[in-house]
């Protein structure tokens, strides 16, 4: 095996692993990294590769190894390590061009599981640089006689020889729902809101600047401090968490006097829960969900792909104003005995208020009036009392605090309340004209019934920060440094760069990686394609690739129709079929100058025509000469041998 190609294959197997290096366990990384090193000095030294005694070891003490770590040979994370492991050791006992063809295709194999854990643009140049190089030391095991640089264009031809086939397949190839045909269920990460909201949770998710969705306005956008995107409803508190709890409901939810109608798309990153969101009240979305009795979007399955809908949604409404009195019973319900100080402090406003906006009204002047701070990085609430803890000892939290304390003193003070979790605000994208909604947008609201006015949000940060909510966070905290770079109102140009980046990063979302079923239809349909089936993809696929074929043929025989029209040659080759006839036939291997001394030798009464006619063709075809003259006296002379037809067949 020769060193280059070896060495071309240490480099595809080094490019194709290179990512999985987060995902790996250390001790694998740490393996793989020493065996391709050890593989490499063994090549450079010309020394003998390791017996296979020892590479079966290996694999045996590799594999015991990933049962150890992951408890199990199945799945995702132990399926890709596995393999990136076995072809790190395939690739110790490369001796013969079929160990090599193997390696070749082990590496395409792993340059797939690179899009498991991203599909985003630079991973796809990463891998299309990365293909090159395994094209290329492919087409050097084929032929290992080309230079580098001819290799390179050939691997290059190859693949974008590939382009068109690639379209084809991509547009026209049945689509499945779930990311690359339903891998095991490790595959989906969960990312973004969780279901329960405890001190700390929000703020940690908003130190993240991935994006949790876009949207797109139909009309005008509402204001900053309404859009309010609305996720899961927490009724239970065990005195330091806030949960859904168990469904107590299944009454079909309630809104009325409604107004200011809002039309939007949404874009959803997957976050796989089941939720959806939407600015509040949801009135009406573009695929199939149900809006539940307090009012959240939720899919039948979780959301594990890239999903996009359309949505009208109400911002001004009453919602569920004849709330059920269970309902109502739910949202007073607290831990007995915990928290005494902020149940004192409730009753106090009860007592002092004439009505429930009054007690609304104190609470959120006593957020005001008391040094309380917003902050990212807000000191631990260990105690049992953590809610007495926040609001009359360290009064610094963010708005999971807010959102906590005021919903426990709302309830305190016996009015129905409830916490509510999504995100509030966006950026705006001018560039892509939509809104980018980050995990940094994270936020916590309550929600507090009022007789006759049903459900009414009351955001208490706004009364700490009121910027939070009309700008975004880099506004409201003072500890900034705790922020990602990006979220610290960096250069104008670097803004741009990121706005524009993700403008592109949003119609490869939309056109490449959102190409799903629903979107292949329509796309077909607008290209003319009625009553589409899975039987008519079949066939205008076959088409497809059959006339991409077809067309890659033809491209080809074109340069062999070119190298037809030499009249020089056509009349050189005539010539040599009548002296055939005459029982002279010229060999395949024959040249010109062999044929004419054999034919001189054979027939002396033509030899000097023969040889003149030898002597003009050679220069002719193969001694550069272009003259024009030159080539008509050929012409004439090879037609004037031609009349004496009668001359050579006398002889």
């Amino acid at each position: 095996m020769n060193k280059p190609l070896v060495y071309g294959l240490l480099l595809s197997i080094l490019m194709v692993s290179a990512p999985h290096a987060d995902h790996l366990p250390p001790w694998v990384s740490a393996l793989c990294a020493a065996l391709l090193g050890w593989r490499a000095y063994l090549t450079w030294n010309g020394s003998p590769l390791p017996p296979r005694w020892l590479l079966t070891a290996l694999t045996l003490a590799g594999a015991g190894g990933l049962l150890v770590e992951f408890h199990t040979l199945f799945g995702r994370e132990v399926g890709v390590t596995l393999l990136i492991l076995l072809t790190t050791l395939k690739f110790m006992e490369l001796r013969s061009a079929r160990d090599a063809m193997v390696l070749v295709y082990l590496a395409c194999f792993i340059v797939i599981t690179n899009f498991f854990y991203s599909q985003s643009i630079p991973t796809a140049l990463y891998m299309l640089a990365t293909l090159l190089v395994i094209v290329t030391a492919w087409v050097h095991l084929h032929a290992p006689g080309i230079a580098l640089r001819p290799r390179l264009r050939v691997a290059t031809t190859l693949l974008l020889q590939a382009i068109p086939l690639t379209l084809v397949l991509f547009v026209l190839f049945p689509r499945v729902q779930g990311p690359l045909w339903g891998l095991p269920q490790d595959a989906f990460a969960s990312s973004g809101l969780s279901d329960s909201m405890a001190p700390g949770s929000i703020s940690r998710l908003s130190l993240s600047e991935e994006v949790a969705f876009r949207v797109t306005y139909a009309g005008q956008p509402p204001r900053r401090d309404q859009m309010y995107w609305r996720g899961p409803v927490l009724w239970d508190f065990d005195g330091r968490t806030w949960s859904p709890g168990q469904t107590a409901s299944t009454a079909a939810p309630q809104f009325t006097g409604t107004s200011q109608p809002v039309d939007y798309s949404v874009t959803l990153e997957p976050h796989n829960k089941r939720w959806l969101f939407a600015l509040e009240m949801p009135d009406r979305i573009s695929i199939p969900a149900r809006l539940t009795y307090d009012f959240r979007l939720l899919q039948q399955e979780p959301v594990k792909a890239r999903l996009r809908y359309e949505v009208r949604s109400f911002l001004s409404y009453r919602a569920n104003a004849n709330e059920a009195e269970r309902q109502l019973k739910r949202a007073l319900r607290l831990p007995p005995s915990l928290n005494p100080r902020a149940n004192e402090l409730a009753q106090q406003w009860r007592a002092a208020a004439a009505n429930d906006e009054a007690v609304v009204r104190s609470a959120l002047d006593y957020f005001g009036r008391e040094n309380f701070r917003y902050t990212l990085e807000p000191p631990p609430l260990p105690g049992v009392n953590n809610i007495d803890e926040f609001l009359f000892t360290t009064r610094q939290g963010f708005c999971e605090h807010y959102a906590s304390s005021f919903v426990f003193l709302m309830r305190a003070a016996r009015i129905p309340a409830r916490v509510v979790t999504g995100y509030q605000g966006g950026e705006y994208n001018d560039v892509g004209g939509y809104y980018i909604v980050r995990q940094s947008d994270a936020h916590a609201w309550a929600e507090v019934w009022f007789a006759g006015q049903g459900w009414v949000r009351i955001d208490p940060t706004a009364a700490i920060a009121p910027a939070r909510i009309e700008h975004n966070l880099a506004a409201a905290v003072t500890d900034v440094a705790a922020l990602p770079f990006m979220a610290r109102n960096p250069p104008q140009w670097l803004h741009d760069l990121r706005l524009n980046w993700d403008a592109l990063a949003n119609r490869w979302n939309q056109w490449v990686l959102g190409y799903n079923s629903e979107l292949q239809f329509a796309f077909l349909t607008r290209l003319g394609m009625e009553d589409i089936t899975w039987q008519k993809l079949a066939l205008h696929m076959t088409l497809g690739v059959g006339l991409v074929i077809a067309l890659f043929a033809l491209f080809m025989l074109r340069h062999l129709i070119k190298r037809q029209p030499d009249k020089v040659q056509a009349a050189w080759l005539k010539l040599c079929r009548k002296l055939a006839k005459t029982g002279l036939p010229r060999a395949a291997h024959e040249g010109a100058q062999d044929y004419a001394a054999r034919i001189a030798a054979a027939r002396p009464d033509l030899a000097e025509g023969i040889r003149d006619l030898a002597d003009r063709y050679s220069a002719l075809r193969y001694g550069g000469k272009q003259d024009e003259q030159e080539r008509n006296e050929f012409l004439q002379r090879a037609a004037t041998f031609k009349s004496r037809r009668g001359i050579i067949r006398a002889s």
